[in-house]
């Protein structure tokens, strides 16, 4: 008996240390999940805030840009021409108002091949149905339907007003979409969901529908027709991006000029007179503001609906923060950040409630600010990289209480699991850092070299992080970026110049001295967006002479200190056929940074 129990006292125990052994190791299993998920989570963040820093440090450069436009119109005329190198690319010359439907048709012809969608007007939903069939297949809409679309569509937005007020009491809901940034299939994914735009689904589309993405001219062929349909039912707001400008850095120019190569002059044109057009704000059962960017401490609701809609800025370009008052954007460049207070005193003012603006990436495609009073919605999923956001609407009932639906398109993220989309996220986040650090090379050393006072090519983490800030001012988590971008030594130093090593610049030309080569890979593409406007016939050619003139007053402009006669020098070099033009396309491939391990990965 007594060896019985021992036996199974003896069992009982090797029981009880199998169980805590399945528990220990479940708990190990447990904490490296935890480690791991927090790990992947720690590596998207930065990612992401990568990608967000070097996008405001662009709009900088953009609005930097603007401001450039202005000082070369008071520079660039030659008294004995009869034109200028540079015309105003903010007062382009306009389709006349006019040209009717009809004058269109008889001056465009529609060839018996063309087997997309042929559109009369007044539009019908069929029509718009047979857009979104002909988009989903990769079709064009013709020229001549385009310029007839946006004419109508510069009617009706000309007789709306700066604000539009609507009421839920004509509809259950009211769904709000942000930025859709030429994504397609946000746009198509969004109307799968929540349906087509009617009376009984309205729908307000809060601006930046164009650049970024690729089909931007789609967005706005479908968002204008159901516009025409729907003129009470359909909203749109102007964002930052309804701008000529913007266009030219950002794409939708490209865009429009590949698709319709005989007709991308007119159909620009007519676009820039729409985007002017364009209702700046909604208003909701007078308690929800809805405007793309946001407010400042001398947004006036009464100014801006009397205001030419031209002469904006805050409403497009400002942030919310959680800090009190309002200070310039400087992160933009435009704009301001406000805070709580300043959205309490314009809530009190005119009795609102809430709040909806877009302008902002946000990784869950909402975000929640000012104590439930700002919201910021953004639809474009996979903003910055596939996988890397969700994009969201915001269906408003009676009662103005917000509900979100977030979705993401999803094309390769279904076959990646968290981990590999994760390291796609930060691997294209990296590289697009590793080209900013090597156009600002120079400046870099220079900064390095003033911790480096032995001359060793060494420096302390915190020295190496610090001159990291001081040149590129994204404010980033350098310390946790270095083992990503520069390589340590066994003491603990970092080797600085390694932070250039895997970079090179694209063809290099011999007659290019470092300090302009360097310049010009700075400024490519600012200096692209100059040239093509220079280029009125968009042949990618342009003279020597307005070459030179143009790259003087941009250096002039921005304070560059680099000696004329090199690149005057340079300039000759390449005018290959001795005709005084210049391929400047060809001309600035040869200043952006190349990846040195991805070359040879691809050759």
């Amino acid at each position: 008996m007594g060896s019985i129990l021992g036996t199974m006292g003896c069992s009982s125990s090797v029981a009880d240390r199998k169980s805590e052994n399945v528990i220990r190791a479940a708990i190990l299993i447990q904490k490296w999940y935890r480690f791991t998920m927090a790990r992947l989570e720690m590596r998207r963040r930065y990612s992401l805030s990568i990608f967000q820093s070097i996008e405001y440090a662009d709009e900088q450069d953009q609005l930097q840009l603007s401001n450039f436009f202005t000082f070369m119109l008071d520079h660039c005329t030659h008294p004995e021409a009869d034109s200028q190198i540079f015309t105003s690319p903010s007062a382009p010359q306009v389709v006349d108002e006019d040209f009717s439907l009809k004058e269109f048709e008889k001056k465009i012809a529609v060839p018996d091949s063309y087997y997309g969608p042929r559109l009369s007007f007044p539009l019908t939903v069929e029509d718009a149905n047979a857009l979104l069939h002909a988009f989903r297949n990769e079709q064009l809409l013709h020229a001549r339907y385009v310029l007839q679309l946006l004419s109508e569509t510069r009617r009706v937005l000309k007789e709306m007003p700066n604000i539009t007020h609507l009421s839920t009491s004509y509809s259950k809901e009211i769904t709000v979409c942000g930025d859709l940034h030429g994504n397609l299939d946000d746009l198509l994914l969004i109307f799968y969901k929540n349906g087509l735009p009617s009376e009984q689904n309205p729908y307000v589309f809060n601006g930046d529908f164009v650049d970024r993405g690729k089909n931007s001219m789609e967005i706005l062929i479908i968002l204008f027709a159901f516009l025409l349909i729907y003129p009470n039912d359909l909203h749109l707001n102007r964002g930052n991006h309804e701008d000529y400008i913007m266009n030219l850095r950002y794409g939708f120019t490209k865009e429009v000029s590949k698709k319709y190569k005989d007709h991308w002059k007119q159909i620009l044109s007519l676009l820039r007179d729409v985007f002017s057009w364009l209702p700046l704000a909604t208003i909701i059962d007078s308690k929800v503001l809805i405007l793309h960017g946001g407010i400042s401490d001398t947004t006036d609701l009464d100014f801006l609906n009397a205001l030419e809609r031209n002469k904006i800025l805050d409403i497009l370009w400002s942030d919310p923060r959680s800090q009190n008052g309002c200070t310039p954007n400087k992160c933009r460049g435009g704009g301001c950040y406000f805070g709580p207070d300043v959205t309490a005193k314009l809530f009190e003012r005119y009795n609102l409630k809430m709040l909806i603006r877009s302008h902002e990436f946000k990784p869950e495609g909402y975000e929640i600010s000012h104590d439930g009073k700002v919201i910021t919605i953004f639809s474009a999923s996979n903003y910055y990289e596939e996988g890397s956001n969700r994009g969201a609407y915001i269906k408003l009932n009676p009662e103005l209480t917000p509900r979100f639906v977030q979705y993401q398109v999803s094309k390769l993220t279904r076959r990646q699991n968290l981990r590999e989309r994760v390291g796609t996220i930060e691997s294209s986040a990296l590289k697009s850092l590793r080209e900013k650090i090597y156009a600002h090379r120079s400046e870099l050393i220079s900064a390095f070299a003033q911790y480096d006072t032995n001359g060793t090519g060494r420096i302390s983490v915190n020295d190496w992080a610090a001159a990291m800030e001081s040149v590129l001012q994204l404010e980033l988590p350098w310390r946790m970026l270095r083992s990503q971008l520069a390589q340590m030594n066994p003491d603990g130093e970092v080797d600085f110049m390694s932070c250039f090593y895997d970079l090179k610049m694209g063809q290099p030309i011999k007659e290019a001295q470092p300090a302009l080569a360097e310049t010009l890979c700075r400024y490519r593409k600012d200096l692209e967006i100059i040239f093509n406007i220079i280029d009125k016939d968009h042949s990618g050619l342009i003279s020597l002479e307005e070459f030179s003139q143009t790259w003087r007053l941009f250096t002039s402009h921005l304070g560059i200190d680099i000696q004329d006669d090199s690149i005057d020098k340079l300039v000759l070099s390449i005018d290959y056929n001795k005709d005084g033009h210049i391929d400047f396309n060809e001309f600035l491939e040869a200043f952006h940074v190349v990846h040195r391990l991805e070359k040879k990965a691809t050759s």
